[in-house]
């Protein structure tokens, strides 16, 4: 990822964020519109998987990103290869949205077609998420997870959703869950955002919340431990090589929008000449549209 580029793009809206390969596969897919086409499709999106390796993290990135932009691709796919890992992987992600159960069924057989992937099993935990299980059911599915990726970044964002007092946890879970992650965390893991995301999470929760809690939401990221949390951002995520992880560029964006909200443009140029642009939906759909959102946040500093 080059975090440093001479001119800042135009916001746009990029699901693939800065992972070029896969945009260009996003691209033909768009493009596969008429008899036969699908065929070539596949092809493209086979080829970008089976040269993803074993890079756990890129893999469910690629995977998440190719589900929601093409379903039927998934289906049609699983179809022609029934007993292929990546076709059964990319068929659990896509099955998520519209039939979690249908996909937790699925992600057995995906899981056994390639023993090392984490990939189905962050589908299993994500469908168990989705239909609400108890805790008792996600807890051998993130043992499965933590032997193969221990800091598997999307595996520790449905635990925090899941935690959350919104979904089938409370602000305790939450704690108790940073804080045992935070201790033994590397720096430049995958999920050295977790802590960010989560006091963002917070925030947008007192702002919506009312009462005493949104009244004092102009002091939250002046607080010792969001300021901290900011700080370390600044500090470590914009090295030349770091951070290298598939979805650095929504971690800065969730850096910069923090910066922002805490009154530190200055702090956030920096971070907004490494996002370079490419927009996620999430924290800017809060404010409003994303693109507007970024452009306007953008613009301030």
């Amino acid at each position: 990822m080059a975090l440093f580029g001479p001119k800042r793009q135009a916001p746009r809206l990029a699901p693939e964020l800065d992972d070029v390969p896969l945009g260009r596969v996003l691209r033909g897919i768009a493009a596969a519109r008429g008899p036969g086409l699908q065929d070539l499709a596949i092809a493209q999106v086979e080829r970008l998987l089976r040269e993803t390796g074993d890079d756990w993290d890129r893999r469910c990135h690629r995977i998440g990103v190719l589900a929601q932009a093409a379903p039927a691709l998934a289906r049609g796919w699983r179809e022609r290869r029934p007993h292929d890992p990546d076709a059964l992987a990319l068929a659990v992600w896509s099955e998520l949205a519209t039939d979690p159960r249908g996909a937790l069924a699925l992600c057995r057989v995906a899981a056994d077609a390639r023993p090392a992937d984490p990939t189905p099993w962050v589908g299993a935990l994500a469908a168990l998420r989705l239909l609400g299980r108890p805790s008792s059911e996600l807890s051998p599915v993130w043992q499965e997870i933590r032997a193969r990726d221990p800091w598997h970044r999307e595996a520790h964002l449905q635990i925090l959703g899941y935690l959350s007092p919104e979904e089938q946890g409370s602000q305790a879970a939450l704690r108790d869950f940073l804080d045992d992650a935070i201790a033994v965390m590397p720096w430049d893991a995958p999920t050295a955002c977790l802590p960010l995301t989560a006091a963002v999470r917070q925030y947008h929760r007192e702002r919506s919340g009312g009462g005493v809690q949104a009244l004092g939401v102009s002091r939250y990221w002046s607080q010792p431990h969001t300021a901290r949390l900011l700080d370390q951002g600044t500090a470590y995520w914009l090295q030349p090589g770091h951070p290298r992880h598939a979805a650095a560029v929504a971690d800065l964006g969730i850096l910069a929008y923090a910066l922002i909200r805490a009154g530190r443009s200055g702090d956030a140029g920096p971070v907004f000449s490494a996002v370079g642009g490419l927009v996620t939906p999430w924290p800017w759909s809060y404010e409003g549209d994303p693109v507007e959102c970024y452009t306007n946040y953008s613009g301030r500093v």
